[in-house]
């Protein structure tokens, strides 16, 4: 093993190429560094030294020679030795400050180089624990990564969710395990002091969605009421939210069914069976039939999947969104409020909200923005890396 940096090969960054990491970035790119027969022949995901044109050490990084980033630096300046012990000491940082944030253990524990483990994710479910390793390194890692998991955490049950796309980009192959215990479909979570369903072993992504937290308490404080549409529901956490905060009426609309399942008992165990209903369907064929029904909401939500899912993607997908926000605009009734969001991490802010004003001024709708907004506090952001802010969102109400 290379946990030692007696045992790591050593990577030469191209002269002139060590600012940038010296000053922090925590990426080095396959233009940045001397890509020798050597280098090319270090397996993906080996433990290396970095060091700058003139021999000096930069930092301790996983690196592969495959990927377009390199190298992804675990520690700058002192070479490191990265063990459980120092995947541990991360991960408590991680808790300290998440323990900080809330006061119950449901959150995104580790976001990845915002947290120092870069191509690393792990979200807590109470005594469940979700992992994904996106990058060649950590899967490398992932013995020791369980080992410390244990240490810190103890859960019941390891859940490996390492389907990502993104994982392709590092030629990993795609899978989802139990690492450890036992564990039989979805657990219960609390978020903003509501009862609801995730889904680590079946459901999107992780299992939930904890980015919106913040969003979905600000749009449930809009809601006392109010008649709610959530669009691309998914397990109804703005749908369910909303209703415990007194909407009158909240439609939860998803084109899953299992995913509208878990709303639908998440309803029930809050006592809002009887204000929510679940409805299965296409959103962009959803909308067009209220539109023209003349159906409206006080409260419409339009948090969709990513429609940019790589830059060949950005002009259809910047077309999704003005075509989403006209439809969504057109049945939100006058004085009422509408919800937009993008988790396209291809997406600018301002690309974003440009399609919002355009598919408002499609719909002839007038109104004001409230409130913009990324996620929540556990998904920090590196700040050499504010490409990684992912998520954006704007709260607008309508004349």
């Amino acid at each position: 093993m290379d946990r030692s940096s007696s045992d790591r090969p050593v990577v030469r960054l191209l002269p002139r190429q060590h600012r940038r990491v010296r000053d922090g970035h925590p990426w080095v790119y396959s233009n940045e560094i001397e890509m020798s027969v050597e280098a090319r022949a270090i397996e993906p995901g080996r433990l290396v030294i970095v060091q700058n044109a003139g021999g000096e050490p930069v930092g301790t990084a996983t690196f592969n020679p495959h990927s377009l980033v390199v190298a992804r630096l675990l520690g700058h300046g002192a070479i490191l030795d990265v063990d459980a012990a120092f995947l541990a000491g991360r991960l408590r940082r991680a808790l300290a400050l998440r323990e900080r944030l809330f006061g119950e253990p449901y959150y995104r524990l580790v976001h990845a180089e915002a947290d120092g483990l870069p191509g690393l994710i792990v979200d807590r479910f109470g005594d469940v624990v979700t992992c994904q390793t996106n990058t060649a390194g950590m899967e490398r890692l992932l013995p020791d990564l369980l080992d410390a998991l244990d240490r810190v955490l103890a859960p019941r049950a390891i859940v490996l969710r390492n389907d990502s796309s993104v994982r392709a980009l590092e030629r990993l192959d795609s899978y989802v395990r139990i690492a450890k215990g036992e564990l039989s479909g979805p657990v219960e979570i609390r978020e903003n002091g509501v009862r609801l369903f995730a889904d680590p072993i079946g459901g999107q992504k992780t299992g939930w969605f904890y980015d919106q937290r913040d969003n979905r308490a600000c749009v449930a404080g809009l809601c006392r009421g109010a008649s709610v549409l959530d669009l691309y529901a998914y397990a109804g956490g703005f749908a369910v939210q909303a209703a415990v905060a007194g909407a009158a009426k909240a439609v939860a609309l998803d084109r899953s069914e299992a995913a509208l399942a878990l709303a639908a008992e998440a309803a029930r165990l809050n006592g809002v069976e009887a204000r929510v209903e679940t409805r299965r369907a296409n959103a962009f064929e959803e909308l067009e039939r209220l539109g023209q029904a003349g159906e409206r909401f006080d409260m419409v939500v339009a948090d969709p999947p990513a429609f940019v899912k790589s830059r060949k993607d950005l002009q259809p997908g910047l077309r999704g969104y003005r075509k989403l926000a006209r439809l969504a605009a057109a049945v939100v009734a006058p004085g009422g409020f509408l919800f937009a969001a993008s988790c396209s991490h291809n997406v600018p802010v301002e690309a974003f909200a440009e399609q919002v004003r355009h598919g408002l001024t499609d719909a002839g709708r007038g109104g004001r923005i409230l409130r913009g907004a990324g996620a929540a506090p556990d998904h920090p952001v590196h700040p050499f890396l504010p490409e990684s802010a992912y998520l954006k969102s704007q709260l607008l109400q309508l004349d």
